[in-house]
């Protein structure tokens, strides 16, 4: 049961990072787009306002962001009222009124982000604290806007005070729907506590990854009048969120990790408000004729490489020569003909880093080589610190592993993945003894690794599926020993046996698996066809796993999970086409859309949906049909496949109901899903458990209401260890 347990888990885990690679490559392609394109180019004009934001600004011109004064609250208005300095009173307020589904007016919420923004920018990049005998320090790791959870912990663990200080270890937004009241209730209480409460930044405070993984869009949704400038607000909050935070001198706390050249010397000096987003370094804002700097204003062309100049590309924080040549050359290309140069160089790029990377080589030493997460910039117009870029990417990204050395992390695309070795030398240089990071889910809310010196704490309990995971938090004293205490949010896992909790969660990651086979057909297909060169329509089951893998590239053993997934007969061979027969994509009533086309909406729904909210510059969630026909060709450019016009334009008038001329995205988006649904969640259990087994789908509890039902109590776990003095 342990080793089908794993498979789960390794299937959610796997599809989660997949993502996440994505988004960072998309994001880099459309960098050195933004880079490489003339200022007048209309796919440059579409994408370059994301990079605005990672421009260096006066505070004068946020402020006038942060204006509130003309926004009145109507009387008929009911959730809570706001005056400032905020109150103990008001902070508790707040919590009851999002946990009985209120909202904050956005005069409140620019009120509270404008104070909040004041305060964190008097605060330093590593929060240094101490714990007394008369109080312990609570930890939490990723919250991921899954309030139940946050709220749990206050009621079990109490609310923070000046006798329970709290560190909340990065990620509170992103993934759940309920992003903008963690913030807004953490925010609420860092005024109140100042010197209790502390942040430190994760990687999903971060304005680009917020577009792909739901916080940009909830906040859209919930402040549709003042949203945008709320977002804008909240992302310049991010950049200035302290990086890490030391208990006692010995434990340091971080979201993602470390590498073998993290410095606290170099991270407790970098001006890490430059650094909205933490993917690209940031570039010096030019200023006008008046002395100032406008974010409104378009982009003069020497802010970006210069012309006859080469371009530098990063792995990482790696660098290698631009293999395009000068922008002279690459201005007047069109992306087909860029997407063609690019595949070539990256098959070249790509063989000579799999030869050159090795787990016992050092990250610092690793030789320059380019990548396909490449990270383009101008060495020449930034005057950003390389090492000092570097120092922030991974330690909001990195990840440990059981062997020794530093390596860069290509399943996430972004930090690095170090070992136990990397960890003596940081503790040791640093004079700590323990490293307490977040960043992956973990199904017993945390696990020790590297000789039980790093300790990863996740508190985003159901995160993949209800009964999935366990949350967590920790207690630390003077010993600076930690003490764990788990729990689940969720009323509906105390009536599930953890045989049906863990059949449930495969059941879940058994339909995951199935969306992404299904959504890779025509490439299976074809895969598949190569093991069948007569044309029978079988192969052996040995071929069929070598072929998913080859495609889906998910690392997962696929002769294990076939059974859950594909009858086989008893001659053993595997009756490709029937098993895609019946099951296809939905899509609009236009006979004329090519398949292909739609299978790449469904394979590519969340970058599609990426470029879709950037292309969306005011945020209105609706787009022209040129936008619409530009958004695909960027995404053909970045897939390296070609669309048409006519494909594009036949897809847009069947989606374009109301022949208004214009896309609304949700609408879009919503229209691809897969058919026969039923048929996904049909899948054999590993454990052989029928649906009808299962209980019926509850609501999450609220996590503290002290009715009915309770909510489960947390598990205190001691510590196998003591820390020395």
């Amino acid at each position: 049961m342990e080793m089908k347990r794993r498979c789960t888990w390794n299937i959610f885990q796997s599809v989660e990072y997949a993502g996440e690679q994505d988004q960072i490559k998309l994001y880099n392609f459309l960098g050195y787009l933004v880079d490489n394109f003339t200022p007048a180019s209309s796919e440059r004009n579409l994408i370059s306002h994301i990079f605005r934001e990672n421009e260096v600004c006066r505070d004068m011109e946020w402020e006038r962001y942060f204006c509130y004064k003309n926004i009145e609250v109507p009387e008929l208005y009911s959730g809570p009222h706001l005056t400032f300095p905020l109150t103990v009173a008001q902070a508790d307020s707040l919590v009851e009124a999002f946990k009985n589904k209120k909202q904050l007016h956005s005069r409140y919420v620019l009120q509270l982000l404008l104070e909040t923004w004041k305060l964190l920018r008097t605060l330093p990049n590593i929060s240094r604290i101490s714990t007394c005998n008369s109080k312990e320090i609570t930890i939490c790791g990723d919250l991921h806007g899954q309030l139940e959870d946050l709220l749990l912990i206050f009621y079990k663990n109490g609310m923070p005070s000046m006798e329970r200080p709290y560190v909340f270890n990065g990620d509170f937004v992103d993934r759940g729907t309920d992003s903008i009241e963690i913030l807004l209730i953490l925010f609420s209480f860092l005024l109140v506590y100042p010197n209790d409460v502390h942040l430190n930044r994760g990687n999903h405070e971060d304005h680009i990854v917020n577009l792909r993984y739901g916080f940009t869009k909830e906040v859209l949704g919930k402040y549709r009048l003042h949203g945008k400038r709320i977002l804008k607000l909240i992302h310049k909050i991010f950049s200035w969120l302290p990086l890490a935070t030391v208990i006692d001198q010995k434990v340091l706390i971080l979201h993602g990790g470390i590498s073998d050249t993290t410095d606290l010397s170099i991270i407790s000096k970098v001006d890490r408000h430059r650094y909205i987003s933490a993917l690209r370094p940031p570039k010096k804002k030019l200023l006008q004729s008046d002395g100032q700097a406008s974010i409104d204003s378009d982009l003069e062309e020497d802010m970006w490489a210069p012309r006859d100049s080469p371009v530098t590309w990063s792995w990482n924080s790696l660098t290698s020569h631009n293999p395009f040549g000068s922008r002279n050359s690459f201005q007047r290309r069109s992306l087909q003909d860029f997407s063609d140069r690019l595949k070539c160089s990256e098959e070249k790029d790509l063989e000579e880093l799999r030869r050159q990377a090795k787990f016992t080589q050092s990250y610092r030493d690793l030789p320059q080589s380019l990548s396909f997460s490449f990270s383009p910039y101008s060495s020449e117009h930034d005057d950003t610190n390389t090492d000092e870029w570097k120092q922030i990417v991974d330690i909001l990204w990195s990840d440990p592993i059981p062997q020794d050395g530093c390596i860069p992390n290509e399943v996430r695309g972004g930090g690095c993945y170090w070992g136990p070795d990397v960890t003596d030398e940081v503790l040791n240089k640093h004079n700590l003894q323990l490293l307490i990071r977040s960043h992956e889910c973990k199904q017993e809310g945390y696990e020790f690794c590297h000789n039980r010196k790093v300790v990863t704490l996740f508190s985003a309990s159901n995160y993949y599926e209800v009964g999935s995971n366990r949350g967590a938090y920790i207690r630390m004293g003077p010993d600076t020993v930690p003490r764990f205490f788990q729990y689940r949010a969720s009323s509906l896992t105390r009536s599930l046996s953890l045989r049906q909790s863990v059949g449930r969660t495969e059941h879940s990651a058994l339909r995951v698996l199935r969306e992404q086979l299904i959504a890779h057909r025509s490439d299976l297909i074809r895969e598949f066809q190569e093991y069948d060169p007569e044309n029978r329509g079988v192969i052996s089951q040995r071929d069929w796993a070598l072929a998913v893998e080859k495609i889906l590239r998910l690392n997962l053993p696929w002769r294990v999970l076939r059974p859950q997934l594909m009858s086989c007969p008893p001659d053993g061979l595997l009756d490709y086409l029937a098993w895609f027969s019946d099951l296809s994509i939905k899509e609009p009533d236009n006979e004329h859309i090519d398949q292909n086309l739609l299978e790449t909406v469904y394979r590519h729904r969340s970058t599609l949906e990426t470029i879709f909210r950037i292309v969306d510059a005011n945020n209105s969630g609706v787009i022209s049909f040129e936008d619409f026909r530009q958004t695909w060709k960027l995404l053909g450019s970045f897939l390296q496949m070609e669309i048409s016009d006519e494909v594009i334009s036949n897809l847009a008038i069947s989606i374009d109901s109301n022949n208004d001329g214009s896309i609304d995205i949700n609408e879009f988006m919503e229209s691809f899903r897969l058919v026969d649904m039923n048929r996904l969640e049909r899948g054999q259990s590993m454990f052989l458990i029928p649906p009808s087994a299962l209980p019926e789908e509850e609501h999450q509890s609220e996590g503290f209401a002290p009715e009915e039902p309770p909510p489960e109590e947390p598990q205190h776990v001691e510590p196998l260890f003591k820390t020395p003095p």
